[in-house]
Order: structure tokens, then sequence, then C-alpha cells
């Protein structure tokens, strides 16, 4: 009955038996094992491009290493006003990168627009005065659990490299984002212009290993180094490699973004005209007054406030493993509220 993150989901049998078949080997550590070394191998073929592939133990770490490689100390980033690395990762970018500055640009739904993009430029003088932009960061699917299309993250691109920015993608969620828009992978990441993602697995059935994927192999080359000194390269770093391994072997990423989605989609059947975003991966953003969120808790479902969209939002979150009953229980609630 708990709808309040995905980050509480359980880890999927195929990643425990990994890190239990990785267990006795002896092997070198520090990416020296068999395991490491087919990281970049498995995700260029996943995303049919050559890929350096870094395991890191949480997102904040991949988001803010990848900018740490992409933008000065004293550069920029551009991200969304509610983007995870402004809202959720208590400075880590800032801190990472030595004092790079976010700027914040606001836009309806979660997702950036090349609008948008450009009358917050249009505001930025080019001078000496004023922090200049190195990076884009987008979030897919975004913290409003919207979902941008390829051709909406390939014009952000194009914005972004005609400026001579970076494209960076948090992608916690990448997955459900892929799940929605049955598209491969690479078109709403390499295809369409991202340098560097952060490709979740915590959330979507991982244990404690997230991966850096860096497609520009310009900005690949002091990863090594900075994740080293963060102290975010395990010396048995089979044990991370092997998580990220049967995530991907079978497929097993998508299906449980797609069980993920399922459920968010069935709950917003339920919610109708509640709904304050489009459901497009497995967050549910839903108008239910103090006293209806009493109601449900009082009925045993939890859930988050969701203040950052007013005063009478909630936020309801399907994990993979989310029970059925559950998932069937919050719907036939939320029907039956006036």
């Amino acid at each position: 009955m708990d709808f309040i993150s995905d980050n509480a989901a359980g880890v999927h049998p195929a990643v425990l038996a990994a890190v239990v078949q990785a267990a006795p080997a002896v092997t070198q550590g520090y990416d020296a094992d068999a395991w490491s070394n087919r990281l970049d191998a498995a995700f260029s073929e996943l995303f049919d491009t050559p890929t350096r592939a870094f395991a890191v133990p949480s997102g904040t770490a991949a988001n803010a290493l990848a900018l740490a490689a992409a933008v000065p100390p004293f550069g920029g980033i551009w991200c969304h006003a509610a983007a995870h690395i402004e809202v959720d990762e208590a400075g880590a970018v800032p801190f990472f990168t030595g004092g790079a500055s976010l700027i914040l640009v606001d836009a309806p739904h979660g997702k950036l627009t090349v609008d948008a993009l450009d009358a917050a430029a249009a505001r930025r003088r080019a001078d000496v005065h004023q922090v200049q932009p190195a990076v884009l960061s987008i979030t897919q699917a975004t913290e409003a659990g919207t979902v941008y299309t390829p051709d909406e993250v390939s014009a952000l691109a194009d914005c972004a490299h005609a400026r001579a920015l970076a494209v960076h993608m948090d992608g916690a969620r990448f997955a459900n984002a892929v799940a929605h828009l049955g598209c491969h992978p690479a078109d709403i990441a390499n295809r369409a212009g991202v340098d560097l993602l952060s490709f979740g697995c915590i959330k979507n059935g991982g244990m404690s290993a997230e991966a850096l994927l860096v497609f520009n192999p310009a900005l690949a080359a002091s990863l090594p180094v900075r994740r080293k000194r963060a102290g975010m390269m395990p010396s048995k770093g089979r044990f991370a490699a092997a998580q990220l391994l049967a995530m991907l072997e079978n497929g097993v990423w998508l299906q449980n973004a797609r069980a993920a989605n399922a459920g968010a989609q069935l709950l917003a059947r339920a919610a109708s005209t509640r709904l304050l975003h489009p459901p497009q991966a497995n967050e549910l953003f839903l108008h239910l007054t103090p006293a209806e969120r009493a109601l449900l808790r009082e009925q045993g479902f939890h859930f988050y406030d969701w203040e950052q969209d007013g005063p009478d939002a909630a936020r309801l979150v399907v994990r993979w493993d989310q029970s059925p009953a559950a998932i069937a229980a919050l719907a036939d609630a939320l029907g039956r509220l006036a």
C-alpha cells in the first residue's frame, strides 16, 4: 500500500543472482575484473554506438560526476527549476564541479522547451559579470512524470549544441520513458544528441549500482580519476558491474519499467480529472484535498504531499514490483472519492 517512492522497490531476482554468482570469484579489483570489462560493450550494444560506462553507487553520483566532466568551476548548467539536481541532491553538483552554478528555467509539466531556453538566454548577458552556461541538463522522465519525445530531446540538444553546450540527461527513470515511448533507447539519448546519460537502475529493480554513460569520447577522459577521487570507485567493482549487466540481460530493465508504467496507467484512469500532469511514466500527481488525503491514509495508503504543485497536490509512485492487489485497491479508493 506504499506509493511513496520507487526507491523503496525490491531488488530483482536476476540482480541478486548475479551478485551471488560474482561473490566467490577471485579476481582483480578496481574495474580490472571480467564483469567490469564487459560494461562498455554491453551498453555500446544497447545504444548502438561506442559507449563508455562507469558504475557508480547512486544517481546523484552519476549526475554530479557527469556534469563535473562537462562544466568548469566557473560555468553554469541550464536545468529545469524542479530538476533533481536542484531540488533533491543537497548541492552535489556545485560540490563535485568545484563551484559551477545551476541556471534554473521554468516550464510547464517539468519539461524544458527551446522557447523557454531561448527566453532565458535572452535575459543573460554574455559578459564577465554573469555565469556563462556550459551544459544543458534535462530529466527523462521528468520530475512531473512526463516524457520527452525523440523530437523534443533532439530540438533541445540542437539548441544547446548551437551554443557550444554539452547535453546531459538525468535518466533516473530513463527506462520508464523508453517503455512509454516504445522507441529504441538511442532515439532519446545519443541519436538525439545527448552526450552524457545517467542511466538509472536502482529505482527499477537494481540494488546499489547506476551507470554513468558517455557517448562523447572527449568528455570521458577525466572520469576515471574523478570517480576515484570522489570515492565512487568500489574496490570490488564486479558486484556493481554484475548488477548492471543483469539488468540489461534479457531486457529486465525494460520489463520492470513496463510493469511500473502499467500500474500507473491503471491509477490514472481511476484518478481521471484529478491529474495535474500527463501520466506518461510511473509517477502520478493528483489534486487531493487535505481531507481526501487523510481519508486515503486512513485506508492504509502512503504517498507524498507535493507542495511544488500547490497545497492540494499529492504524488503517487508505482514500483516495478508493486502488488497488483494494492494498485487495484488504490484505484478503487480513488474512484470512490467524491
